[in-house]
């Protein structure tokens, strides 16, 4: 004859060995208890949270516990359901055998499968926003901004302002003397530049030229019919 007392004594004992921080006994007859379950997750992302209540029943473990979430963080009516679904599956498949510890180890599971739910809810959601801001930048592009009275008073006065400051730079470069002065007023001031060409072309005029090279030419027999500027009917009697 099974002694379900005894189980459920042995039992209690293992939990709280297993479950130290999270193990929390709320009435000694029936026997019910806590054991908090928190998602594995890594450095600095989001965490689910479920606290798991369990009372014993007086034909344990050939009868299933009752079980309940107590207190939940970060986790939606939909996930509720379906951990409460999950726990009565798992309560079936384990009848005659004590097993608060595969509950308790198949919610763990489920809740890190809620975590990485959310996690590529988010990067869903931030790709979305990224490609609709995109989209955004591109419309602008192509259409261009609307005019409006405001935006064209707006653009008046910066155009204005700065037409203002270059022609303050202008004046204040003139007085400066750093004008950039056009050609005519260079040749106005500079006088050297009057006779600068002729300088260049006085120089030019001392070319030497090799007279040897020519001195061959003589013996050359050109017919008349090779120059391309001779015409018999311009030749005189005397030629």
């Amino acid at each position: 004859m099974t002694d379900h007392g005894e189980e459920q004594r042995n039992e209690l004992e293992a939990l709280e060995s297993i479950y130290p921080d999270s193990f929390t006994v709320v009435l000694e007859n029936p026997a019910s208890f806590t054991i908090r379950v928190t998602s594995e997750t890594g450095e600095n992302e989001e965490t689910v949270e479920s606290t798991l209540q369990f009372t014993y029943v007086e034909k344990y473990p050939d009868d299933p516990p009752k079980f309940e979430i107590a207190a939940h963080e970060n986790l939606q009516t939909s996930d509720i359901a379906d951990i409460m679904s999950l726990l009565n599956d798992q309560a079936q498949e384990n009848i005659g055998m004590v097993m608060i510890f595969t509950l308790v180890t198949a919610v763990q599971e489920k809740l890190n499968e809620i975590v990485d739910q959310m996690k590529s809810r988010k990067e869903m959601v931030k790709l979305l926003q990224e490609k609709e801001a995109e989209e955004e930048i591109e419309k602008a592009v192509f259409h261009g901004t609307p005019l409006t009275i405001e935006n064209f008073l707006s653009w008046k006065a910066r155009f204005d302002a700065e037409l203002i400051e270059i022609r303050k730079n202008q004046k204040e470069e003139e007085q400066a003397g750093k004008v950039k002065l056009t050609g005519k007023q260079l040749f106005e001031t500079d006088h050297n530049l009057d006779t600068s060409d002729i300088q260049f072309l006085e120089e030019g005029n001392n070319v030497e030229v090799d007279e040897s090279l020519f001195q061959d030419m003589d013996d050359l027999e050109l017919d008349d019919d090779d120059d391309p500027d001779y015409n018999p009917d311009l030749v005189s009697d005397e030629d």
